[in-house]
């Protein structure tokens, strides 16, 4: 049983984070290079895992993490405090990884033909015994990881991940099923 003491205790520490948080974004939008260091040091680990579920490639989440922090040393005045800082945090670090996804995709289409990843992919799954969560994740198609990592683990609303993703609100209903039979065709459950 959860005592109320230890709900005050948790209610405490997380009040205290957020307010370093504020503290170093006030700092930040004044110039303090040592506070941006320390915001980035703090929040890199959640903002790649983010942007790694996002893209499900190494190489890409950690140019996206980039990106985030770029652009948060940029727009820091956007902040104003209206919700705690990892919230607001975690707005940007979707809508830029999304971003940065789409500008990527060209990118992939002129490297490789639908059949080659087709094949690498093929090459995957035989290459693997034993598959985590995110191993399946990583397999579904682009729109389809999108629309799960951001409703399912990121605990976004169809209507925010339609907007988000400039789809329809059925769309986005529509890939999160999709995504939900995939993983569980692959994880063995029909």
């Amino acid at each position: 049983m959860v005592s109320s003491e230890n709900i005050v205790a948790a209610e405490d520490k997380f009040g205290a984070q957020a307010d370093a948080d504020l503290s170093l974004v006030n700092a930040v939008k004044q110039g303090d290079k040592r506070a941006y260091r320390q915001l980035y040091d703090k929040h890199i680990g959640r903002v790649y895992a983010l942007c790694y579920r996002l893209t499900a490639d190494k190489s890409l989440a950690e140019d996206a993490a980039q990106e985030v922090f770029v652009q948060l040393w940029q727009k820091i005045e956007n902040y104003r405090g209206d919700s705690k800082f990892t919230t607001w945090l975690h707005s940007v670090t979707s809508n830029v990884t999304i971003s940065y996804l789409r500008k990527q995709k060209s990118w992939w289409q002129k490297m490789f033909s639908i059949e080659d990843s087709e094949v690498m992919q093929h090459g995957a799954e035989e290459s693997s015994d034993s598959v985590d969560l995110d191993t399946y994740v990583a397999r579904l198609p682009e729109r389809a990881r999108l629309v799960f990592v951001l409703h399912a683990i990121e605990g976004y609303r169809h209507e925010e991940i339609a907007k988000m993703l400039n789809m329809a609100l059925g769309s986005s209903k529509a890939q999160f099923h999709r995504s939900k039979q995939l993983i569980k065709e692959w994880m063995g459950y029909e």
